[in-house]
């Protein structure tokens, strides 16, 4: 990759000299102001132009020649047969499930983590929480960015990093360094997921289109089942390391397929690059799901609760204002233009955070309340995304029945009928099988009910020419809701642990009668969620374009 010097031209009137020495240089290449506003610089380079932030940053946009190498030909020998469109839908769909894999797999083997590294919940929470905030921060920015330069390219890249990142997560020595290296693992699931529905169109055939995301949604609905299952197994067989193995493999052999199997990126946009976005939106989201996650630690009151919420406060503001003034923006703030969009969307954060908000919680109880086996345990709570991936099928046929505005409140009772049960079984005796299988069926049920029909209401009530930006922006969504789910989850499990035990010990130092007693007293939050969830939805459902 190379910058090439930018020579003599017009800023605002004023003469611009080389910007290595600061001589002014007389050169044919020269930059011109654009009219409006904005101060914009481009330059004559065929690439598209880098937008910078106004007043943030300066308001320029400057125009960069990479050296890119050209993307790799798929072999002769595929391209034209008529499963080549298939295998490549095989490729993508084993990234996501590799993805959902990895989103799961590691819930469950947090109690085994802060054993390992005797760390307290807040602290070992940021294991899941790395991998998914640095996939909801940069998520957008490479979907931009392979836009811009090439799709297959950066897509293997996001592979190779994906696999070199599992592999350190699995040789780290403390957790500052499972952490770091998770937060790589993000940035390669976050090319994975910004390419894998635009490879995948991009490739099939129209009429075939329906079949091939109907695949891709399976695979994501297997790996969300499998990870917990296969999680516990490898848990109990091989130990903690062994789970970031797990993924090596798969993303080795898709790596090397799709080097020889993935087609050329035909069409690159013309859009400028937000930079301003992206470096807002990142400390954004971090400081918001941080503040959640150590509430109980820090206290609501404390100046660095205070101080982490207003910092994020200002950074989306800064953000939104941002976006509402450039013409290319990070994320399109016209989606954000009705009441019901805005709803829908929260929604979906809402279920994500119920979903990822029980698996934490159970986690523990079960492993460290009820002394479970982390297989016995990993296959309990693969119940959940199991009984969600079988009712999704289901879920237009039953909001037709229903009506729209009547179908996510009534998915969302069935998840609070599960929580209810958890209220009045988890902790009370022995343990219950029965009723805490049953409250985890309920609950996977009534998001498998709840989830389908919800996004197809949302992406419904925005503009017509968004419906691409909208599916975009839900997917970031559900990467939020899930780390919210983590970070609330840790938050109360560690505020109720102090109350039933009068003390700040430790969750593995507690005995399991009172880390039962913890966890079930955190679930009136998670039903809050549930009710919150189903006002947006129906909400949501009034927006729908006929």
């Amino acid at each position: 990759m190379g910058l090439r010097p930018l020579h003599g031209g017009l800023i605002g009137g004023r003469r611009l000299g080389d910007l290595r020495t600061g001589r002014s240089v007389p050169g044919p290449r020269r930059f011109a102001r654009s009219p409006g506003p904005r101060t914009s610089l481009s330059c004559r380079s065929g690439l598209p132009p880098l937008r910078l932030p106004p007043r943030l940053l300066p308001s320029l946009t400057v125009s960069m020649r990479f050296s890119l190498p050209p993307e790799p030909a798929p072999l002769a020998c595929l391209e034209g047969r008529s499963w080549h469109p298939w295998l490549v839908v095989g490729l993508v769909s084993l990234g996501a499930f590799v993805g959902q894999v990895d989103a799961t797999i590691v819930q469950l083997a947090l109690p085994a983590l802060g054993r390992a590294f005797s760390a307290p919940l807040p602290q070992v929470s940021w294991v899941a929480l790395a991998y998914l905030l640095a996939f909801a921060s940069f998520l957008p920015i490479f979907g931009r960015l392979c836009e811009m330069f090439g799709r297959k390219s950066l897509y293997l890249a996001g592979y190779a990093l994906f696999i070199t990142a599992s592999a350190l997560c699995a040789l780290a020595d403390s957790l500052p360094a499972l952490i770091a290296f998770r937060v790589l693992q993000g940035m390669g699931g976050a090319v994975l997921g910004a390419n894998s529905i635009a490879i995948l169109v991009a490739t099939v055939p129209q009429a075939s289109r329906g079949r091939a995301l109907g695949i891709f949604a399976a695979a994501q609905a297997i790996g969300m089942s499998a990870g917990p299952a296969l999680g516990g197994l490898v848990l109990e067989a091989a130990g903690w390391r062994a789970i970031f193995w797990v993924t090596v493999p798969f993303g080795a052999v898709a790596l090397g397929v799709g080097w020889l199997a993935l087609p050329r990126t035909t069409t690159r946009g013309t859009r400028g690059f937000d930079v301003g976005g992206a470096l807002l939106i990142g400390p954004a989201l971090v400081l918001t799901v941080m503040t959640l996650n150590h509430l109980a630690q820090w206290g609501p009151g404390s100046p660095l609760t205070l101080g982490a919420l207003a910092a994020a406060g200002v950074l989306f503001a800064l953000l939104v204002r941002r976006e509402r003034s450039i013409p290319a923006p990070l994320i399109n703030p016209r989606l954000f233009a009705t009441l019901a969009f805005r709803c829908g969307a929260a929604a979906v954060s809402l279920a994500y955070a119920l979903l990822y908000g029980v698996l934490f919680l159970m986690s523990f109880a079960l492993e460290h309340g009820y002394g479970e086996s982390p297989a016995i345990a990993g296959l309990r709570l693969a119940l959940m995304p199991v009984a969600l991936g079988l009712s999704a099928p289901l879920s237009h046929d039953i909001a037709l029945r229903l009506g729209p505005r009547r179908a996510g409140p009534a998915a969302m009772l069935v998840c609070l009928c599960g929580i209810g049960l958890l209220l009045a079984s988890l902790g009370f005796g022995a343990n219950h099988y029965l009723y805490h299988t049953l409250a985890l069926l309920l609950l996977g049920t009534g998001l498998g009910l709840f989830i389908a029909p919800n996004t197809h209401a949302t992406i419904a009530a925005a503009a017509a020419d968004l419906s691409g930006a909208a599916g975009s922006l839900l997917n970031l969504m559900r990467v939020l809701g899930t780390s919210l789910g983590v970070a609330v989850g840790a938050s109360m499990l560690t505020w109720r642990l102090e109350v039933v035990t009068g003390s700040r010990r430790h969750w593995f130092e507690a005995d399991s009668a009172s880390l039962l007693e913890a966890a079930r007293t955190s679930l009136p939050v998670l039903a809050l969620l549930a009710v919150a969830a189903a006002l947006c939805a129906h909400v949501a459902a009034r927006g729908t374009r006929a």
